[in-house]
């Protein structure tokens, strides 16, 4: 999401966020990656050291993968906070978007890597709520919700619900690490996780052969 364009399967993409290129998305198909941009979009700037001891790795190791995001244009220098001894990472964009079948085919192994590390990163926050539910206050554990419906939807049907569910959380307020302070008295962070997953039916038994058909307890090799 680059500029306030419309998309013709999605809502208006906004100005502070990225449409992945092929190679951006090249660039975000390591989950180390994924999970400093995330970090970053959530708690605001950060130095390597710090995303290092929030995701288990060495400064070496988040410092290169800051360096490789900061080429492809994912996040740049703080320079207002860096100093000689420490350098600050601040996220460009705010949220990225990765729509593109024609691009998915042209790069497979990038798409699939990027989007399982997104997958990896969706069941890391439902275990980390999970954890934490028991002591939360009454209030947010009332809201916590995990539910799944089987619904029978053609691609049309499926691409229109996706944008109808899109449409509702735009309408509800943003979360970013300088919105914090203007929300009102009790609002905290909230994760909404939505995916759709088409799990298409099996051939039927009768058009899995297109040959004669063997007789009951024929050997078949």
């Amino acid at each position: 999401m680059t500029d306030a364009v419309e998309r013709p399967d999605g809502p208006k993409v906004e100005e502070d966020s990225v449409v992945l290129d092929a190679k951006g998305l090249r660039a975000l198909a390591h989950p180390v990656r994924v999970q400093l941009v995330g970090l970053l979009r959530k708690y605001g700037p950060s130095t390597a050291t710090r995303l290092a001891e929030r995701l288990g790795v060495n400064s070496g190791t988040a410092s290169y993968h800051l360096r490789q995001l900061g080429a492809a244009g994912f996040v740049e220098e703080d320079t207002e906070r860096g100093n000689a001894r420490e350098r600050w990472w601040r996220s460009v964009h705010r949220t990225t978007w990765f729509n593109d079948p024609e691009l998915a085919e042209r790069e497979p192994e990038a798409a699939l890597a990027y989007q399982q590390s997104v997958a990896a990163i969706y069941t890391l926050r439902t275990q980390q709520t999970l954890n934490e539910l028991q002591t939360m206050p009454r209030a947010w554990r009332n809201t916590f919700d995990m539910s799944d419906w089987a619904l029978r939807l053609t691609p049309e049907e499926a691409a229109a619900l996706n944008r109808e569910l899109m449409e509702v959380l735009t309408r509800y307020r943003r979360e970013a690490p300088d919105t914090a302070a203007s929300a009102p008295e009790g609002a905290e962070r909230v994760a909404v996780i939505m995916q759709i997953l088409p799990e298409l039916d099996a051939p039927a038994a009768s058009s899995l052969s297109s040959g004669p058909q063997e007789e009951e307890g024929s050997p078949t090799s």
